[in-house]
């Protein structure tokens, strides 16, 4: 049985999230600190962590930098509309993606199912140099992608980015981790670079640019690469 830490302050909140993820046959403990969420997460390793950024105790970022200290379990950020910052340095340090409220718990377990599933995926082998999707193969080692048998031409601010993306499947990467490792900038007015050069991505390797199914975008976050 998968098991679930939520660590969320709000008792109206908790009390629906442990119903509905009992109903859904998840093992739930829940937790109202960042400091006793630690604990419980050393004594009870969980498969999954729901985080509330606005902690009473202590900033919801640095519980991440702590769980990442030790572990690799999948941490999804429960986080208000308005906070974009928040969910930026909380993706910057470790967390593995952001949901919005008001969100559905049929948004919500999906998400997880999906967090859950890209950990117990076995990993690849050591020495493992390509990723294959049913449009194109990337080989990292011979820095070469080919899609319909033909080889396609990657400039090597693309090549860079593609790297990154493909090199953390299904992890939502940060606009401003990807400008400071592809540009060396970190400031987000320098967004239109990573615009145009996805654009260029997409266009050589997405069968069609209008419907996405690999370089995903997710709005004034970041972008995702999907298998």
């Amino acid at each position: 049985m998968t098991r679930v830490l939520v660590v969320e302050d709000d008792p109206q909140l908790v009390r629906a999230l442990v119903i509905n993820m009992q109903v859904r046959r998840y093992e739930v403990d829940a937790v109202s600190d960042g400091a006793p969420a630690l604990r419980l997460a050393a004594a009870r390793p969980p498969d999954v962590v729901i985080l509330d950024l606005g902690l009473p105790d202590m900033d919801g970022v640095d519980v991440i930098e702590a769980l990442r200290g030790r572990s690799r379990v999948p941490v999804l950020v429960l986080s208000a509309r308005q906070a974009s910052d928040e969910k930026v340095a909380a993706l910057d340090v470790g967390a593995d993606d952001c949901i919005t409220e008001p969100f559905s718990m049929d948004e919500l377990t999906a998400r997880l199912r999906a967090a859950v599933r890209r950990v117990r995926e076995t990993p690849a082998a050591p020495g493992t140099t390509v990723v294959e999707t049913d449009e194109f193969t990337v080989d990292l080692l011979a820095k070469k992608v080919v899609r319909g048998r033909h080889d396609v031409r990657l400039t090597p601010t693309e090549w860079r980015l593609l790297e990154i993306l493909i090199t953390n499947p299904g992890r939502l990467i940060t606009q401003q981790y990807l400008l400071q490792e592809v540009w060396g900038v970190s400031q987000s007015i320098k967004t239109n670079y990573l615009r145009v050069y996805m654009a260029q991505l997409r266009r050589k390797l997405e069968a069609d640019p209008a419907h996405l199914r690999h370089l995903i975008t997710e709005p004034g976050l970041g972008y995702r690469f999907e298998g």
